[in-house]
């Protein structure tokens, strides 16, 4: 890969970033490996990108720590490409990079945490009906970490912009962001609807970008009898390549919801939620309609 750096950019920390991750496909290779793309064939068909391309892009990144290569056939010798720490540190900038797309590449700018059921952006989200969720966890309120997709039949994922405690904990401008308010009813009409989906084989989880002390925070107040999961690492938002918006500095998940099955797969999604309470039970009916109920 040709060198880009001019002795000028030798501080600068943009240039530097740059030069490991500033190609088309490095990124898009980060991308793919947090989805759970790890093999080299699986990589390539998912990219379109030649072979002699790929394995340069490959070995730069594993070079610049980036990606690890692990062994998962001996007899050949076979790899696997995974991110690092250091690769994982890059999630937030793909984020990022997703955000302002939606907004202003396939969008018209707005700040929002919804979006309009005719978008591209809508569109994607429902094309993960059918797809898997990528084996990893998430960390929870009690301190420990969790896999998002429970050992019930269904587990039912509702992911929240944010919900806290005290009223004055939302960010500056919170109830004038579309799509932003109502966390609190949404997790509380879960609550009252826990057992119906407990009857149906489902359990119920909430997935909102928040640290999990201001997750347990919230829960307490609100006497919730299912767990919060953070994904302020932004790991499962860049898994499903999920949408988001900023607000008070951070990146919020759009209200959206999936029901998975315990093979991990995508049974139902629903997005944008405009009605929360009909999104709770649209989410119940699809668990019951899954089950054959």
């Amino acid at each position: 890969m040709p060198q880009r750096l001019s002795q000028a950019d030798a501080d600068c920390a943009i240039a530097q970033a740059l030069d490991v991750v500033g190609d088309w496909w490095t990124l898009l290779i980060v991308r793919d490996t947090a989805r759970g793309v790890h093999r080299f064939d699986a990589l390539q068909r998912e990219l379109g990108v030649s072979r002699k391309v790929l394995t340069e892009r490959l070995r730069l990144l594993v070079d610049a720590g980036v990606l690890t290569r692990e062994p998962y056939q001996e007899r050949p010798v076979r790899h696997e490409y995974r991110l690092t720490p250091r690769g994982r540190a890059l999630l937030p900038v793909l984020i990022a990079l997703q955000d302002w797309g939606d907004a202003w590449v396939m969008g018209d700018g707005e700040t929002m945490a919804t979006t309009e059921e005719s978008s591209r952006e809508a569109a994607r989200v429902h094309a993960l009906r059918g797809t898997r969720v990528p084996e990893l966890t998430l960390p929870g309120a009690d301190g420990g970490r969790h896999d998002p997709v429970a050992a019930t039949p269904y587990t039912v994922l509702y992911f929240f912009p944010g919900a806290y405690a005290r009223q004055e904990s939302y960010p500056p401008g919170w109830s004038g962001i579309p799509g932003a308010r109502g966390c609190t009813l949404e997790s509380c009409t879960y609550r009252d609807r826990l057992a119906d989906f407990t009857a149906a084989g489902a359990s119920v989880h909430g997935v909102s970008t928040q640290r999990p002390d201001e997750q347990a925070a919230f829960g307490e107040s609100e006497r919730l009898r299912f767990p919060l999961l953070s994904d302020a690492d932004l790991e499962l938002t860049a898994a499903l390549r999920l949408p988001t918006f900023r607000a008070g500095g951070a990146a919020r998940a759009k209200r959206l919801t999936l029901v998975v099955d315990r093979e991990r797969t995508v049974r139902e999604v629903l997005y944008p939620v405009t009605d929360i309470e009909d999104s709770v039970r649209a989410a119940l009916a699809a668990v019951r309609d899954a089950d054959g109920r």
